[in-house]
């Protein structure tokens, strides 16, 4: 699976410290958290992500990810299915942790 790289990506590195590596929602592994850091689209995306609560800082976890196809992610205790295009427009930091608790 091939990650993308945000422009951001490097200085990010330097100063990240314990917050992880950026990268797209899409190349998150099944059962990893990360957090969201920036939304990159359109109005009309950026809109309808925040409101199914994909907003910079909002934790997600992984919960399907097969590397194509859609994705499934609990974000705010809430299941929801993006389409891996929708995916690879979602930049997160990763925790570098595994998920906690029932999924």
């Amino acid at each position: 699976m091939h990650t993308k790289e945000h422009p951001l990506t490097h200085e990010m590195d330097a100063t990240a410290g314990e917050k992880g590596h950026l990268m797209t929602l899409g190349s998150l592994p099944a059962g990893k958290t990360g957090t969201v850091a920036e939304l990159q689209g359109g109005r009309g995306f950026t809109t309808r992500m925040a409101a199914l609560g994909f907003t910079p800082g909002a934790q997600v976890t992984m919960i399907q990810n097969f590397g194509r196809g859609p994705i499934i992610v609990l974000v705010r205790g809430t299941r929801i299915a993006l389409g891996r295009g929708e995916a690879e427009h979602v930049w997160i930091t990763t925790n570098g942790g595994e998920a906690h608790g029932q999924i």
